[in-house]
């Protein structure tokens, strides 16, 4: 595995470097934020890390550039503990998870194994139902292409993926959040659901429309994927 991390805490990074050493983890650390997005250009990651505030370019402008360049690399955001509103802004500028500072790289560990997890069951191959055929959408998850009425959706990330895939396996079936970040994140995202919230609200940006927007909030409960036509969605 190959992690790129932008972190400019030497702390953080040399704690990292070591642990993975450990794991026998391929890492690269950049301090700088502007030398950090052009060293995701330049190699094939598994994962990169970014710290929110960094020299030279901050944590969500790499994020966004990234994601404007349609690399859909799995991004891990490090933010201050109590910076909620990072968490949430991090996730709309397309990063697929977070972790609050200060962290235990096990902690960090779970993550990085969560969002890299479905990559390596699609490199490895599977005939559970590679392609999901709907009314509407057409899901490769071996090639993760996406077809709405036929064209190709290219500006997903790999979480978006992960959850779209989720629901057309089981549509009109209501999911709780924490049913959600069970079994498309993988593990127990300690209570916070808002990042369901946040990936819903992207999908339907990028995939609906205001009469169909294909992931209905069903209240009290959580949300469903349903293709069929409503009047007005909430």
């Amino acid at each position: 595995m190959k992690i790129l991390v932008i972190e400019d805490n030497e702390s953080v990074s040399s704690m990292l470097e070591m642990f993975f050493a450990k794991e026998e983890i391929s890492g690269e650390f950049v301090s700088d934020g502007l030398e950090g997005y052009q060293r995701s250009k330049t190699a094939e990651w598994d994962v990169i890390i970014i710290d929110w505030m960094l020299p030279s370019m901050d944590g969500m402008t790499i994020c966004r550039k990234i994601r404007e360049e349609k690399n859909t690399v799995p991004i891990i955001m490090l933010t201050a503990k109590d910076s909620e509103s990072d968490q949430v802004l991090g996730l709309e500028m397309g990063a697929d998870d977070y972790v609050t500072k200060p962290f235990s790289p096990l902690a960090l560990m779970a993550r990085i194994k969560a969002v890299t997890r479905r990559y390596q069951v699609t490199i490895e191959g599977t005939a559970d139902r590679t392609v999901i055929k709907t009314e509407h959408f057409e899901i490769n998850k071996n090639t993760r292409e996406v077809s709405l009425y036929g064209q190709l959706i290219k500006n997903l990330t790999p979480k978006e993926f992960d959850l779209l895939y989720y629901f057309a396996q089981h549509p009109k079936q209501v999911f709780s959040r924490e049913q959600l970040l069970e079994h498309v994140w993988g593990y127990n995202f300690y209570g916070d659901e808002r990042t369901v919230d946040v990936h819903i609200k992207r999908l339907r940006k990028k995939v609906g429309t205001s009469n169909q927007p294909f992931f209905h909030t069903v209240w009290g409960v959580g949300y469903k994927f349903d293709e069929v036509l409503v009047e007005h969605e909430i």
